[in-house]
């Protein structure tokens, strides 16, 4: 019979050993190691997306939090958008090459963060990660959701 999981966390920090951490379980996930986004026999599992929250914040980015990657469907989207609407969440969208456009994504956060044009709440952020090959236009694309006061 086989399994999967619904969301998998960790606690970590933005440390290089803790980003080490982060690439070591993104890759288990990708690999099916650990049974995510494929069930324990190795089958994909149509219409799953994996999103990362980022919550219990022990004080702001520079500490220590809870980094669960989850496996949703298209309602997580629709109800993440909503709360943007709202005004709970700021959404940030980057693209280009997957690395640096995640990179710039939070890069861009923090900088709205120093200069006071946000304040991030520190409850639970997201994030979600689009590959080239799934885009129409060929870039890869990183939106987050920063919980904001």
């Amino acid at each position: 019979m086989a399994y999967k999981l619904k969301e998998v966390t960790i606690r970590t920090s933005n440390s290089e050993e803790g980003t080490k951490i982060i690439s070591e379980i993104w890759g288990d996930i990708m690999s099916g190691k650990l049974p995510l986004l494929f069930d324990s026999e190795h089958m994909f599992q149509k219409g799953v997306s994996p999103v990362s929250k980022y919550s219990n914040y022990s004080s702001d980015e520079s500490g220590d939090y809870d980094l669960t990657i989850m496996a949703v469907t298209a309602d997580f989207f629709q109800k993440i958008e909503t709360a943007v609407s709202k005004g709970l969440y700021k959404k940030y969208d980057e693209n280009g090459e997957i690395g640096i456009c995640t990179k710039k994504a939070w890069e861009k956060v923090w900088r709205e963060q120093k200069s006071g044009n946000i304040k991030r709440a520190f409850t639970e952020d997201y994030e979600s990660t689009v590959p080239s090959e799934y885009t129409k236009d060929g870039k890869a694309h990183c939106y987050l959701y920063i919980a904001i006061q």
